[in-house]
């Protein structure tokens, strides 16, 4: 398997859909512009949703066409329907990701319809990305468990994997929404991913809400995941989720990965850096993650420091 591992930082959306301070485009260009420097290839900088729900994604367009700018960057965006695809497709995204819910109830309350009404969508919009230097990801909300229907049958998971492969999503990411995972079900779930999608690469989006995040995230390295989300100081969750919490932090998502002999590219320094900075821009809004506190181990040795 692959040593090399990609930690998507999705900070500047996930994280900022929850909290109260509203960042200015200029300010979320700057913090993309230090993660890039830190040695971050990939960032999902914005979501295509309507900006009277989410008033901090208003700059969506302007913040795509800037971020194309940065020569070393993949800038993604998280869509939820045909029109938020359209849009950014239109402003030049280079990656979207659709997101659906395996929980029909979390569905609804999220993008205000049915599971198989937003896998309808997303059959549309790979049609209409054919033609368009587009890369198109599959999200699946609430894998592992909902707050508001509660369990989430493995299998429905696995059927909609399974269709959502077969019409041309570039990857499948598996999402905890609410921090319900646990390290034997993450392995379990994994599993049979693999057996459903065949060489689409698989992805993960864990939150930390229960302590379990990088456990989990040890447990999908086994399975043979190598691709994962995660948020400067742990911040984010779903607004349409009770309960949920911050994903799990970039920065120590990237210090175990490399503890464990992986490769992330990242710079910890720079890292660090910018963990600082958003403390600064972020001074009321609590922020977690344990290396932006403790700092570095004096026998780590990062490959590029």
């Amino acid at each position: 398997m692959s040593n090399l591992v990609n930690i998507r930082e999705v900070g500047l959306r996930d994280g900022l859909q929850l909290i109260k301070t509203n960042l200015s485009t200029e300010l979320k260009l700057s913090w993309i512009n230090k993660q890039v420097s830190a040695g971050f290839t990939e960032m999902e900088v914005t979501s295509f949703v309507p900006p009277k729900l989410l008033p901090q994604f208003s700059d969506a367009t302007d913040i795509i066409i800037q971020s194309n700018k940065i020569k070393e960057l993949k800038p993604t965006a998280l869509v939820l329907n045909i029109k938020g695809a359209i849009r950014a497709i239109e402003a030049g995204a280079k990656k979207i990701t659709f997101v659906l819910s395996a929980s029909e109830k979390h569905n609804q309350s999220n993008v205000n319809c049915a599971t198989d009404q937003s896998l309808s969508m997303f059959d549309e919009i790979i049609e209409i990305s054919k033609d368009i230097k587009i890369e198109v990801a599959a999200a699946i909300a609430t894998s592992f468990g909902c707050s508001i229907q509660g369990s989430v049958p493995e299998m429905r998971v696995l059927e909609l994997a399974k269709e959502m492969a077969k019409m041309g999503a570039s990857e499948i990411n598996l999402a905890d929404t609410v921090g319900y995972a646990n390290p034997n079900q993450v392995k379990s779930l994994f599993s049979e991913l693999k057996n459903q999608i065949g060489c689409t690469p698989m992805a993960a989006h864990f939150h930390d809400t229960r302590g379990m995040g990088l456990a989990n995230v040890v447990a999908a390295l086994q399975e043979g995941v190598r691709r994962f989300d995660a948020t400067m100081a742990g911040l984010g969750g779903c607004p349409f989720a009770p309960g949920a919490s911050g994903n799990i932090a970039t920065e120590d998502c990237a210090y175990l990965l490399e503890s464990l002999g992986f490769d992330t590219s990242v710079d910890f320094d720079k890292l660090l850096e910018l963990r600082s900075y958003l403390s600064n821009l972020l001074p009321h809004e609590k922020l977690e993650g344990r290396l932006g506190f403790a700092g570095k181990a004096i026998n780590f040795k990062n490959k590029l420091l």
